[in-house]
C-alpha cells in the first residue's frame, strides 16, 4: 500500500529525525516528494510511504504523538489528450519528466507513475485539458 501525506512540523519537532525512525522503526519505504522545513521555524514535507496498511496506520500514530499534523494527500490527475494540440506548455513546466514529447510522433506522453500532481501543467495548458481533483 503506498499512501501520500503532507506532514507539517512546528518549530518544536523539526530538529527530530521523524524519517529515520519511520524507516527504521517501521520498516517503510519512504519516500520524499518534496520539502520546505526550516530549523527554530517548522515547515513541510510532502511524502509517499509504502508498506502494509497495519504499519502505515501505526507509523501515522506515531507521527501524530510527536505533534506532527499528518494530512492525507489523495490527489488525481486527467488528461484530456483526444483535445490536445501539442504545444508542449505543459512539458515545458513538469519537474519530473512524467510529460514528454514523443520525438516520432510529437504527441504528448504522460506518465502518470512520475506524476506528483502538483498542478503546473493545469496552470500551463493553453486549452485547459488537466483537471486536477481531489478524494477519498
Amino acid at each position: 500500500m503506498k499512501k501520500r501525506l503532507i506532514l507539517n512540523f512546528t518549530e518544536g519537532n523539526v530538529e527530530e529525525p521523524i524519517t529515520y525512525f519511520l524507516i527504521k522503526n517501521y520498516d517503510l519505504l519512504v519516500n520524499i516528494l518534496k520539502a520546505e522545513i526550516y530549523p527554530e521555524e517548522g515547515g513541510n514535507l510532502l511524502m509517499e510511504m509504502e508498506g502494509d496498511e497495519k504499519t502505515i496506520k501505526k507509523s501515522i500514530n506515531y507521527l501524530k504523538s510527536r505533534n506532527v499534523e499528518v494530512v492525507n494527500v489523495d490527489r488525481k490527475i486527467h488528461f484530456r489528450e483526444e483535445d490536445c494540440i501539442y504545444c508542449g506548455s505543459c512539458t515545458a513546466v513538469c519537474c519530473t519528466g512524467s510529460l514528454s514529447i514523443d520525438k516520432k510522433t510529437w504527441k504528448i506522453v504522460f506518465n502518470k507513475e512520475k506524476c506528483l500532481v502538483c498542478g503546473l501543467c493545469a496552470e500551463a495548458c493553453p486549452l485547459s485539458l488537466f483537471e486536477v481533483s481531489f478524494g477519498n
